[in-house]
């Protein structure tokens, strides 16, 4: 089974999106996706980018009414304008790490997505970050200790680094045999050159 690189930051809008089709796209197209969370925030700040200030009202209620949108064509709920932007973007993101570490970084990134998106509880702060961990099975105060240690905090560091040697500079992004499918727009074609492609 061809397996697609999905690397995300949680606190990206488009990403709520992926993360919410991921499985069934999956299931339905026989590819499998590798989950890699890093921090998108640290890659647009080394490019002066900030792609949808507070301050630019037009563009950011253009934003959440192109994710209305877009989450109706796919059948999908979304409750915006979300709570944005995050307040504790990395301890959201560093959770995430752990979960990659321990296998469950998939269903917690679905989990406090839909939360964020939904039930407007910021990721990354309560009750969210508890909720979300209860909901899959794990204890709060042994994740949040994890997510602040020194190994977690250079492991999410080090993913960071390995995005961008990747050539990844925004969530989400699929890699398929090297080739970088940037936005949820082009999750699909990430899945169609995953078939095309030999290796």
């Amino acid at each position: 089974m061809k397996v697609i690189e999905f690397w995300f930051s949680i606190g990206s809008t488009y990403t709520y999106l992926s993360v919410t089709r991921l499985t069934e796209l999956g299931q339905n197209n026989l590819v499998k996706f590798s989950w890699h969370p890093f921090s998108v925030r640290k890659i647009m700040q080394q490019m002066d980018n900030i792609p949808f200030p507070p301050s630019k009202k037009v563009k950011l209620d253009y934003m959440w009414r192109d994710i209305e949108r877009r989450a109706e064509m796919h059948g999908l709920e979304a409750k915006v304008p979300a709570p944005y932007p995050l307040k504790e973007f990395d301890l959201a993101n560093r959770i995430a790490i752990v979960g990659m570490e321990e296998g469950w970084c998939a269903k917690y990134t679905r989990a406090t997505y839909r939360r964020w998106f939904i039930s407007s509880q910021e990721a990354g702060l309560e009750p969210n970050i508890s909720e979300s961990l209860k909901e899959i099975g794990q204890e709060t105060n042994r994740i949040i200790k994890l997510a602040n240690s020194e190994e977690i905090k250079n492991k999410y560091s080090k993913q960071t680094d390995i995005a961008v040697s990747k050539g990844i500079f925004g969530s989400p992004s699929f890699i398929v045999d090297g080739e970088v499918f940037w936005g949820d727009d082009r999750l699909e074609h990430a899945i169609s050159w995953s078939k095309k492609s030999k290796n």
